[in-house]
């Protein structure tokens, strides 16, 4: 059975016309398929944040609505804020709201999720204030968890020195936390992040006299750095000069070096070196080699890596098939890389967005739509919702097309299914609607996005704005800018 019905021959590369595939005949079925039913009370308060404007206003919309606003309420409604983006001000009224409150604590997942959604939103006032309430009224809460989410959102907009600066005054907050190496490390990840491993090596080195590096500190390290020569020089002071035994994840972050590096005769000893150490390679360490395998033009010898990882009793999981897949695909061997996912199914393991990806990408560089859009179709069928590259591969090839019917229904499916990101895929969207004056569903996507409590890009809303006006749709562009008022930006 084909992975989708082959077109006109002449303009399939053979490659393709070979392919086969379970996907038309097998439906998965899994929890992560299944549609949720809505949260009504947290969709409700969430609504009510973005239709607040006025100081006090929430307030009395919770007062009038009788939700309890229970702790995981909360939790729930401040993880719709952060992942759509709503109005930081208004979750931090939400917030503050329901801590003042008698017998109200908050969960450390709500005190986390809205110091990011203000630190993303650069109200580092407001995230400090927050963090001095908390340690008055349940220091428990903070976590280092906590410092890592502050210290994240300060090193994405801000500088290093600023970065240290927020570490060190964390560090007068909740001095008990430094008596472990706990929160060197959390700034250590940070760095490796969200700045360049050369500020992470400099200010390791800057501070460690002042902390006591463990494994896990090493583990930060190597695991961000592309050089071997760098990534050596640590393994060795880790080795030789602290006297620390490296463990499994150790290792895979070396050896994961080291296949970047296309260096894979030193990925091989070393994993002989693990094997004498009595560390045992985990699935980890194998789907590092098998995409290390890919690198070098060998997928076949990759296909071999998973026939042998199970004669030393570790088995297969979806990410290790995906490695292997993505071999295959990027040498346009999509029949192989078919008989591997095949392998996968009847192995009981259910292919997901990152699997389909792989096919996407392929069928996107040779401008496949027809069956791309069949796989689309089908990959809803066998129950596994797109991501946000799915959904980019297929929003953009529909743009090249000119396929607004496609590029529409992917939409409906988004806002109907939930999955995708709004932002990313609205400005491909809302783009193709506007360079065919289709005026009345760009319109209707603009709304259903804002309703839904994302906010479309600065460039999408001025085209839609003017399209709009010159069709003398002076009414609903007042509506619009309304609507959009709850972003808490100056629209023009």
């Amino acid at each position: 059975m084909m992975i989708v019905k082959p077109q006109c021959a002449s303009r399939v590369p053979p490659s393709l016309r070979r392919s086969t595939s379970f996907l038309q005949s097998v439906a998965i079925h899994s929890s992560d398929a299944k549609k949720l039913l809505p949260d009504d009370d947290a969709e409700t308060v969430y609504r009510m944040i973005n239709a607040s404007n006025l100081q006090g206003e929430l307030k009395e919309s919770l007062s009038s609505s009788g939700i309890h606003l229970s702790k995981d309420l909360i939790d729930r409604v401040l993880k719709r804020v952060r992942f759509s983006h709503g109005n930081p001000l208004q979750a931090l009224e939400l917030y503050r709201h329901a801590g003042a409150r008698r017998g109200f604590y908050h969960s450390s997942f709500s005190l986390d999720t809205m110091l990011y959604i203000l630190g993303r939103s650069r109200k580092f006032d407001q995230l400090w204030d927050v963090l001095f309430e908390a340690k008055r009224k349940d220091p428990s809460l903070i976590t280092p968890r906590t410092m890592q989410v502050v210290l994240g959102r300060v090193a994405k907009l801000c500088s290093l020195r600023q970065t240290v600066e927020s570490f060190w005054k964390f560090k007068r907050l909740v001095p008990d936390f430094f008596d472990t190496s706990a929160c060197f490390n959390a700034l250590l990840r940070t760095l490796c992040q969200e700045k360049t491993m050369t500020d992470a090596r400099n200010v390791y080195h800057s501070l460690k006299h002042q902390f006591q590096p463990d494994l896990h500190t090493f583990n930060i390290l190597l695991s961000g750095w592309r050089s071997s020569e760098e990534a050596e020089a640590f393994f060795q002071e880790m080795t030789k000069e602290k006297g620390l035994k490296p463990d499994v994840v150790t290792y895979n972050s070396l050896i994961d070096v080291y296949c970047k590096d296309r260096a894979m005769d030193n990925a091989y000893k070393l994993i002989d070196q693990m094997r004498e150490e009595d560390v045992t390679p985990d699935v980890i360490t194998y789907t590092t080699i098998i995409g290390g395998l890919g690198l070098i033009g060998q997928p076949d010898k990759a296909r071999e890596v998973l026939k042998e990882m199970k004669e030393y009793g570790c088995y297969p999981d979806v990410p290790a098939y995906n490695a292997a897949i993505r071999n295959y695909c990027i040498a346009r061997r999509l029949g192989d890389a078919d008989k591997l996912v095949d392998e996968m199914v009847k192995k009981g393991l259910s292919p997901n967005a990152t699997t389909y990806n792989l096919f996407f990408r392929v069928l996107s560089l040779s401008n496949d739509l027809g069956r791309s859009w069949e796989l689309y179709v089908r990959m809803l069928g066998n129950g596994c919702l797109p991501n946000t590259q799915s959904c980019m591969f297929l929003i953009k090839m529909f743009k090249r097309h000119e396929k607004v019917d496609m590029a529409l229904r992917l939409w409906e499916d988004m806002v109907g299914k939930g999955f995708g990101s709004y932002s990313l895929v609205s400005d491909v969207l809302l783009d193709l609607l506007c360079d065919l004056a289709k005026v009345d569903e760009a319109e209707k996507c603009l709304l259903e996005m804002v309703e839904k409590g994302h906010r479309p890009s600065n460039v999408s809303f001025k085209r839609i704005k003017l399209l709009m006006e010159l069709a003398n749709k002076h009414e609903e562009v007042s509506n619009l800018k309304q609507k959009m008022a709850v972003f808490s930006t100056e629209i023009q």
